[in-house]
């Protein structure tokens, strides 16, 4: 009787670790806090003529958005799994959730995952820019992430918008090409191409160098804004408020030794804009013009150089250059603001999951035309007065 019990224990313990070896949820996560300085600060945000001075604060996310989250799988057999993606993002110096107070604001799908062809997801996702071209970047999954952020990240590098209501196909890698496509319904009766959107990517690796392009493009009727639609409003989620809106690019990402090199082109453009994603909120009425007016359109190309090195494993340098170029027009004036950006960072690993980091920016914006929503800014930190801006933060970043 002793030893059957012994083997009926045995063998509960193998299959119980089998089914767990076909099921898994993990906890996940990181927090990036640091302290920074940013010069010429506006007094009030939202008042430029208010002046501006130096801004010392804690803040959370200067490379990374802290987040957590859940993620699992079930192996349906065959090579076929049943996934799942569910992420927050929250404050860490204050304990606030991110993305207007959503519980799952960064992603949260469900989907079926084939081992041969790839994977099919549904729910709030990132598009293709952020898949595929993101990760040649400095910004982003990028070293340098937010504060290298382009102006107003118009072009989702930083991948600052989500996509609600998506349909989103990934395949796997076929001798180093990967592609995808995804749609993006509106909600909306009557409505279809009210707020709807799609995206697609191509991906192609080749030992060690790495080729990318994406497309994504988002409808909107400018005289009836549909705020639940692909792209939600509610939530500060949407990076400009307008009608038709582009996102289109292509980049190269090379690795030689200990060092990396990145470069990449990027195209976005908004109709009828009537706001624009910056200083951590929506700017409505920044810009000048009748609101949702026709021919009150913006137009921007971003060029980033970015390069990274290892000193040793656990030290890197990095840096990244970006000039961008945009076109505004509208029935009360136009302008050709261009940026100028440099971004460096040097980072020390105390171990895989924990490392410090000093990074800095500048950032010099002309041809603002006098608009001071072409004022330098920088990620969300407190925009300048003026049209030159220093950001340095000091942080620690912890992943589990």
């Amino acid at each position: 009787m002793k030893y059957r019990n012994i083997a009926v224990i045995v063998v509960s313990m193998v299959v119980a670790s089998a089914a767990h070896a076909q099921s898994s949820v993990t906890l996940f996560g990181l927090i990036d806090t640091s302290v920074a300085y940013s010069s010429s600060a506006r007094t009030n945000a939202a008042n430029p003529a208010a002046g501006g001075g130096t801004q010392w604060q804690m803040f959370a996310g200067s490379v990374y958005t802290p987040r957590w989250g859940l993620r699992g799988s079930e192996d349906l057999g065959g090579g076929l799994s049943a996934v799942f993606w569910l992420e927050n993002g929250f404050n860490s110096a204050n304990g606030t959730f991110r993305n207007g107070g959503d519980l799952f604001g960064r992603q949260a799908w469900v989907g079926l995952s084939a081992r041969q062809y790839g994977t099919l997801t549904l729910g709030r996702q990132y598009d293709f820019m952020v898949s595929y071209l993101a990760p040649l970047s400095a910004t982003g999954s990028g070293f340098a992430g937010n504060l290298a952020e382009h102006p107003y990240d118009n072009d989702n590098l930083n991948n600052d918008l989500r996509l609600n209501n998506s349909v989103k196909f990934s395949s796997v890698e076929f001798n180093g090409l990967k592609f995808g496509a995804m749609y993006a319904f509106s909600n909306q009766a009557g409505e279809v191409s009210n707020n709807n959107a799609y995206s697609a990517g191509l991906s192609y690796a080749f030992g060690p160098l790495n080729l990318a392009a994406a497309y994504m493009q988002i409808n909107r009727n400018t005289n009836a804004q549909n705020a639940n639609g692909a792209v939600s409003t509610g939530d500060g989620d949407a990076l400009t408020i307008g009608g038709l809106q582009r996102m289109y690019g292509l980049g190269a990402h090379y690795a030689f030794g200990k060092s990396t090199v990145g470069l990449l082109w990027t195209h976005s453009s908004t109709e009828s804009v009537s706001s624009l994603w910056f200083g951590g909120s929506t700017s409505n009425g920044a810009l000048p013009g009748p609101s949702n007016g026709a021919g009150n359109d913006i137009k921007f190309d971003n060029f980033e150089v970015n390069g990274r090195y290892f000193v040793r494993p656990d030290f890197s340098l990095g840096a990244s250059y970006t000039y961008t170029t945009a076109s505004f027009t509208s029935s009360n004036g136009n302008a050709h603001p261009h940026w100028n950006q440099v971004t460096a960072q040097a980072d020390y690993l105390f171990s895989q999951r924990t490392d410090v980091y000093l990074e800095g920016v500048y950032q010099r914006v002309g041809g603002g035309n006098g608009i001071s929503a072409f004022d330098a800014g920088v990620y969300t930190l407190t925009p300048a007065t003026g049209n030159q801006q220093v950001v340095v933060a000091v942080g620690l970043k912890h992943r589990f």
